[in-house]
């Protein structure tokens, strides 16, 4: 049974400054070809004006534009980010206040680069009939890296990208046919960003304000090793939901963490090559702004139709992952 679930516009928005390869030569011992080989990624965008809110106010800006509705219109927004500029308030209500939707509840999500496919699921369970959503995934993932150190500073790119999506009944095309999510709790140790230090006169730990526990630390085979066991498991299990083969499928939006693992996501499903889109290579993993950063550029350069059915899928910080089947 399918459900309305009608996507009306799409946007990304990137900061102006791009790093190669070749310029992290300059911070670290590593070669653009090191890089290339073993994540795809050639370079990235970093911000340096640019904050995460401002980034995910201008993709709601550009989804108004495109869809040319008022921002009174708009019933919800969320934004996917595990990079806010505050703690509190979150970035969702600030992008409220800057576009004038004053009628919209706006909340955070952070399920790190599985969270924009998290905000479909939650945009489709809160909307009713008649009600429009910004979903929004933006991230600046530099301010969480160590910079010198290869093994994560060479995989992180900064970005947004989003969606404007409408459940109204009344639209033609536009179906959520199914989805699967699961969450890998007791392995959550294997990727952390961002801890918190405990600075209060009374504590005893050791773990102080400078502490490099803020920047991403990662075990990458056993990150790996989950990616490309739990995604194709994800993916199968949302397509059986949906009654569908994954040959019925123009598209599978997958999160731009590693070309390897999304090569190897591939191989498992027997996909076409035409089937797994990837821009990876230009923008580095951008956590949860990378679906909606490729979708925005599947739409722009016409690779997809009214009609088509898609997979996005989105995995990793928790452990989580999620996939969702639309039709769009």
């Amino acid at each position: 049974m399918t459900t309305n679930f009608s996507i009306l516009a799409s946007a990304k928005a990137l900061p102006t400054t791009k790093v190669t390869n070749q310029e992290l030569t300059q911070l670290m011992a590593t070669s653009d070809d090191w890089i290339k080989q073993r994540t795809g990624i050639r370079s990235r965008h970093v911000a340096t004006d640019e904050t995460t809110t401002s980034l995910a106010v201008s993709v709601a800006q550009q989804l108004l534009q495109q869809s040319r509705l008022a921002a009174t219109a708009i019933d919800l927004i969320i934004v996917a980010t595990m990079s806010p500029d505050y703690l509190t308030p979150a970035t969702a209500p600030q992008v409220q206040a800057a576009i004038g939707a004053e009628k919209a509840i706006a909340f955070d999500i952070n399920v790190a680069c599985a969270g924009f496919v998290y905000g479909m699921q939650l945009v489709h369970q809160y909307l009713q009939p008649g009600q429009t959503a910004l979903l929004i995934g933006s991230e600046t993932l530099s301010r969480l890296v160590d910079w010198h150190d290869r093994s994560t500073a060479v995989l992180f790119g900064d970005g947004a990208g989003g969606l404007l999506i409408t459940a109204n009944p009344n639209t033609a095309t536009g179906h959520w046919l199914g989805g699967h999510y699961a969450t890998f709790g007791a392995d959550g140790h294997y990727l952390t960003a961002g801890q918190q230090p405990q600075v209060n006169p009374w504590s005893t730990r050791t773990d102080g304000a400078d502490s490099n526990r803020w920047a991403f630390q990662m075990n990458g085979r056993r990150v790996y090793d989950f990616a490309t066991k739990q995604v194709p498991h994800s993916i199968e299990q949302a397509l059986m939901q949906a009654r569908l083969e994954s040959s019925d499928i123009k598209a599978f939006v997958l999160h731009q963490a590693n070309a390897r693992i999304v090569k190897s996501v591939g191989q498992k499903l027997n996909l076409a090559t035409e089937q797994l889109p990837m821009n990876i290579a230009q923008y580095g993993n951008t956590a949860a702004a990378s679906e909606p950063i490729l979708f925005a550029e599947m739409v722009a350069q016409k690779q997809v139709q009214r009609g088509d059915k898609l997979v996005f899928t989105g995995f990793g910080g928790g452990l989580s992952v999620g996939s969702v089947v639309i039709e769009y």
